[in-house]
């Protein structure tokens, strides 16, 4: 039986991307299983694999994981990118946290009514460049080191780089006023582990389409 950890979710971002990511940037390699049907979802709850009957599911070290927040902290901890001590960790924990708002909007962009898509764009662009972006600016240039926290990479970090690249999927210039997280993205993009990430034909799933957000629709 393989030791790879088993990511089990749709063939697309979603709730399970920052989960690659993470793993990517550990250098953990991992194996995944897409679902495409509700047989194959509903199957998942009646053997028990889902305890509150929600995705994304990852099976690791001979437990069956699910809520992104818990399986992200499990995998930060193994493998030494959740900060030194207490505090660190409490500070990545609101970079995190922070981080993931900006995320969530961009996961379930793909699923607004196309009435709301032009002002759901505008709030994305608005808030990643007035809440959270100056923030982690701010961060990087006060603390004049690599990585967000201590002097070393941690799960802060690799959810920073993710939330960079898929704001500038939609908005490419985002970041003409933000030199400190330039220098980030370049760095952090050369890191060998995510660089080897962000190549064609990694784990890494493409921006999502009106297949997969079909495909999600008609699972759950």
């Amino acid at each position: 039986m393989s030791g790879k950890p088993k990511l089990i979710y749709f063939n697309g971002r979603g709730r399970m991307e920052p989960i690659r990511w993470l793993l990517a940037a550990a250098g953990v390699e991992f194996e995944e299983i897409f679902l495409d049907t509700r047989e194959e979802y509903l199957k998942l709850i009646k053997d028990g694999s889902l305890m509150f009957h929600q995705l994304p599911l990852v099976e690791i070290d001979g437990m069956k994981m699910v809520q992104t927040r818990a399986i992200l902290s499990y995998i930060a901890g193994k493998y030494n990118l959740y900060g030194k001590d207490l505090k660190e960790r409490a500070l990545i924990d609101m970079y995190v946290e922070a981080i993931t708002d900006l995320t969530n909007m961009i996961m379930m962009f793909p699923f607004s009514p196309p009435a709301a898509k032009e002002k759901n764009l505008a709030l994305i662009m608005e808030r990643a460049t007035h809440r959270y972006f100056p923030v982690f600016e701010k961060a990087l240039k006060q603390h004049g080191q690599d990585f967000l926290v201590g002097n070393k990479l941690s799960w802060a970090d690799v959810q920073l780089i993710e939330a960079i690249l898929a704001v500038e999927e939609k908005f490419p210039a985002v970041l003409s006023g933000f030199p400190q997280l330039q220098a980030f993205k370049t760095r952090m993009s050369n890191m060998p582990a995510i660089k080897k990430f962000l190549q064609p034909g990694s784990p890494r799933k493409s921006p999502p389409d009106d297949r997969y957000v079909a495909t999600v629709l008609k699972v759950l």
